[in-house]
């Protein structure tokens, strides 16, 4: 006759029993018999209510998720050859982007005859990065590699978006 071990519904151990008796258990006492751990030697099951369990289970998966803060990560695509108004229209996105803490990325696509001329895509993107440094720091970039047709940095937002960055530049006179 398979026997478990028997949990009681206040969390005592109760010790081996056969299951038919663990079942005659749960079933007076009005509640049901879970099998909490089946690959010990003997299962360990408990007397419990099950949906009660379950639906706390779903409150506490849907009170996690309430927790939980979403990032979105929004786009800027330049060009190498930006106007310099269109540039100060990114930035402006680009802060308010990072204001409503979303992460950044910034992404610039060269055509083929703009390959030559790819150090100037990549100062256009130092620039960027230099204006949104007092607001945000750096996660990723693919600058530098003259091999590909796209740069992109992925930049998120400090902690305190708007503030001056912690390290100021020192000095000496």
């Amino acid at each position: 006759m398979p026997e478990v071990r028997l949990i009681d519904e206040t969390g005592k151990q109760l010790g081996i029993i056969a299951i038919n008796e663990a079942l005659e258990r749960a079933r007076t006492k009005g509640f049901d018999l879970v099998e909490v751990a089946p690959d010990s030697d003997p299962p360990v099951c408990r007397i419990m209510d099950f949906t009660k369990f379950v639906y706390e289970q779903k409150r506490k998966q849907k009170a996690a998720r309430k927790k939980t803060v979403k990032t979105d990560i929004k786009e800027i695509k330049l060009r190498p050859n930006i106007d310099p108004h269109d540039m100060s229209i990114k930035l402006k996105h680009a802060r308010e982007f990072l204001e409503k803490g979303n992460k950044l990325k910034i992404t610039m696509r060269y055509r083929a005859r703009e390959m030559r001329h790819y150090d100037i895509g990549t100062k256009r993107v130092d620039e960027l990065v230099q204006m949104l440094g007092d607001m945000a720091t750096v996660e990723s970039s693919t600058r530098g590699n003259a091999a590909m047709r796209m740069q992109t940095v992925i930049m998120a937002p400090r902690k305190s978006a708007g503030s001056k960055p912690a390290q100021e530049p020192v000095t000496t006179e």
